[in-house]
């Protein structure tokens, strides 16, 4: 009679990368329809900056035509961008590699 094996039950753990970690930037570009006071609304509404910073995001965009104004995951920088544009605000989202 043939000896018994047994087979060993391995669980293999399995990580799934979502890739919503990664480090990306929220650039605001400059236009000609929101005042000064509704951006600095917005950012501070968004980003929870003080009106200092937003103020001085406001004027770099002003005088750049844009300004990387939050740094962050994919997904607070998606949340943040969505808050800017609710004003109708144009913003783009890119990663750490993209410049």
């Amino acid at each position: 009679m043939a000896p018994e094996y047994q087979n060993p039950q391995f669980e293999e753990e399995i990580s799934e990368e979502t890739g919503l970690g990664f480090p990306c930037r929220v650039i605001l570009y400059n236009d000609d329809w929101h005042t000064f006071d509704e951006v600095i609304d917005q950012l501070i509404k968004a980003t929870k900056c003080s009106f200092n910073e937003a103020r001085s995001f406001a004027f770099e965009v002003h005088v750049k035509g844009k300004a990387i104004v939050y740094y962050g995951s994919l997904t607070e920088c998606l949340r943040v961008s969505s808050i800017l544009e609710e004003i109708a605000l144009h913003t783009q989202i890119i990663s750490e590699g993209d410049e």
